[in-house]
């Protein structure tokens, strides 16, 4: 089968899916993300959406919306933010959209305490038709969309699939021949084993599409990736927060691929939105005040202090989090530039 129908597979089964059953984030689980490092990410992203709800006027009620939430970490820490800005909080409804029945529970326990009007739903679709303004927010959220691979062979590009090899052990094969879309750049002859990605990103981004064309949107998505095409296999699977083989163990690890901004970037304008970005988590983190945020944090909490600063260090580095994920903002119905963000380039 196609790489992209196994990944889809191994993260979706209704039965044996990684996200119908497993723990996935913490210590406790295979991998930690942002929020659960520093809850200053949270912080900022919850003013983040403050600053755009002003931006629109204050509606009431707004929208916040949030893709693959975790454990709630992210939106335990923006509530809590956000609630200083008068006004913010009784204008607001969440909406969390999870898949995952383990994590969804987790969520509940987290936000027991918020007293926010939150309502949770297993796919965007749900969210789509809605009405009111809105700010989406997705950390580490586009790069669970399957990718289609294309390996060069002797005979020209072919779709790399997931087979079986001579011992029975599943291993990737070159499978038919074919002309790689678009998407995949200027692949021309290529090397032999050269493999060039194509992200299914338009299930993801439809809904948000939908919503757009009903009212003012804005929507912001953080994740690892790089700007234009580019030959590498970036598949990769994650158990334990340790990385194996992406055939080791179908549905009992996180398998995800880098993200490809500029074919997000293409696609969401073709969807009718405004694209602000991207930069950065380094430089976004930081032009929302970053440093700022942390030494008021140490200063009230001096017995946390070294703790802080490792947290935001890990965000921040330049060779790490901080210059590997990217920060892109999608807007439509709001006139400006987003928070944090710097105009996106001239597509080509």
């Amino acid at each position: 089968m196609p790489v992209s129908d196994y990944m889809r597979l191994c993260l979706s089964d209704p039965e044996h899916g990684y996200y119908r059953r497993a723990t996935a984030i913490g210590r406790d689980g295979d991998f930690v993300t942002a929020p659960e490092i520093s809850q200053v990410f949270g912080e900022l992203l919850g003013l983040w959406a403050a600053v755009v709800w002003t931006g629109m006027g204050r509606p009431e009620p707004f929208d916040l919306v949030e893709f693959g939430p975790g454990r709630g970490t992210l939106m335990a820490d923006a509530l809590r933010a956000a609630s200083k800005v008068p006004g913010f909080r009784t204008a607001i409804r969440v909406h969390l959209v999870e898949v995952s029945p383990v994590l969804r529970a987790a969520q509940q326990q987290t936000l027991a305490g918020s007293h926010a009007d939150i309502s949770w739903h297993e796919t965007a679709d749900d969210i789509a038709d809605g009405g009111a303004p809105c700010a989406m927010l997705g950390n580490e959220f586009l790069d669970v969309a399957p990718v289609d691979q294309y390996v060069r062979t002797d005979a020209g590009w072919a779709r790399r699939s997931v087979g079986v090899d001579g011992e029975g052990r599943l291993a990737f094969v070159a499978g038919d021949t074919v002309t790689p879309p678009d998407e995949a750049g200027a692949v021309g002859n290529g090397q032999a084993g050269d493999v060039r990605e194509v992200g299914d990103y338009g299930p993801l981004l439809a809904p948000m599409a939908r919503r757009a064309a009903r009212s003012p949107t804005a929507c912001l998505l953080i994740d690892y990736g790089h700007e234009g095409p580019a030959v590498g296999d970036t598949l990769q699977a994650v158990r334990a927060h340790r990385h194996e083989h992406p055939l080791t163990s179908p549905g009992e690890a996180d398998l995800t691929a880098q993200v490809d901004f500029s074919q997000v970037s293409s696609l969401a304008r073709r969807a009718g939105f405004a694209v602000d970005g991207p930069v950065t988590q380094a430089r976004f983190l930081g032009m929302l005040g970053v440093s700022e945020r942390a030494s008021r944090l140490m200063s009230a909490n001096p017995g946390r202090a070294g703790e802080i600063e490792t947290g935001i260090a890990r965000l921040m580095a330049p060779m790490g989090m901080g210059g590997r994920f990217k920060v892109l903002g999608l807007r439509r119905g709001y006139g400006d530039l987003l928070p944090g963000l710097a105009p996106a380039p001239d597509a080509r």
